[in-house]
């Protein structure tokens, strides 16, 4: 079946060239959205509930939004309008690069709901573009093909996705201080049967060290590599 409405909201104009001027906006929208998501998770968002919060009838919005698929759309750039990027790169690509990606978790850190969904529906609205765009201009003097340094960039925002997606799981199970000792002690067990050598000799060279396990210093760590592998030279990524 064929439409002439676009499903891409983005191909959609926020308004008619013609006629008196929307009661509510895009951006309100997906505000009210963003807020009942914060609070109850992406389940307890509703048309219902977010033209209650408007003061709006709930067929009014879908006039501006067809689909949940669309709201959704909007709220993930609503979101990702929160990096506060620079005009320019600053000329240190690991540093610009770390700071992205620090901002990228600080974003999925108040907004918990967003990993999940960005790893399954791509988002390319204006403020993502805006974050493609940063991230080109500090790849620009990099020899890596363009189409590289555009799976590069996924790769980069998948690892802050699922390094948020991590905490957000360890904080709903209650993996805490105890999950932790208990972990070393099934693996110091799994060790000792002699059917996990390589296991085994990892395990032991860190018998006596306690390790960092405080999320912002186990982010910087696996994030910096992260960047090391995006900054390195092309036929790395061969």
């Amino acid at each position: 079946m064929t439409t002439d409405r676009p499903e891409l909201i983005w191909l959609r104009p926020e308004r008619s060239a013609r006629g008196p001027a929307p009661a509510h906006s895009r951006a309100a929208i997906a505000s009210a959205a963003i807020a009942l998501a914060d609070a109850e998770g992406l389940a307890g968002v509703s048309m219902r509930k977010i033209a209650a919060s408007l003061g709006a009838g709930t067929m009014s919005l879908y006039n501006y939004v067809p689909a949940k698929e669309q709201l959704f759309d909007l709220m993930l750039d609503a979101v990702a309008g929160e990096w506060k990027l620079p005009d320019a790169p600053s000329g240190d690509p690991r540093a610009d690069l770390l700071e992205f990606a620090t901002q990228g978790l600080a974003a999925m850190r108040r907004h918990s709901w967003v990993p999940a969904l960005v790893l399954t529906r791509p988002t390319i609205g204006p403020n993502s573009l805006r974050c493609a765009e940063f991230f080109l201009a500090v790849m620009a003097d990099n020899d890596q093909p363009a189409d590289t340094k555009m799976e590069l960039f996924a790769m980069l925002n998948s690892s802050i996705c699922m390094f948020a997606q991590w905490e957000a799981n360890q904080r709903q199970s209650g993996g805490g201080e105890q999950w932790q000792q208990e972990l070393v002690t099934y693996l110091g067990q799994a060790a000792a049967t002699g059917e996990y050598p390589h296991l085994a000799a990892t395990f032991a060279a860190g018998t006596g060290r306690t390790p960092d396990l405080d999320p912002d210093a186990l982010f910087a760590r696996s994030i910096d590599r992260v960047v090391g592998i995006i900054l390195a030279p092309p036929n790395n990524h061969a």
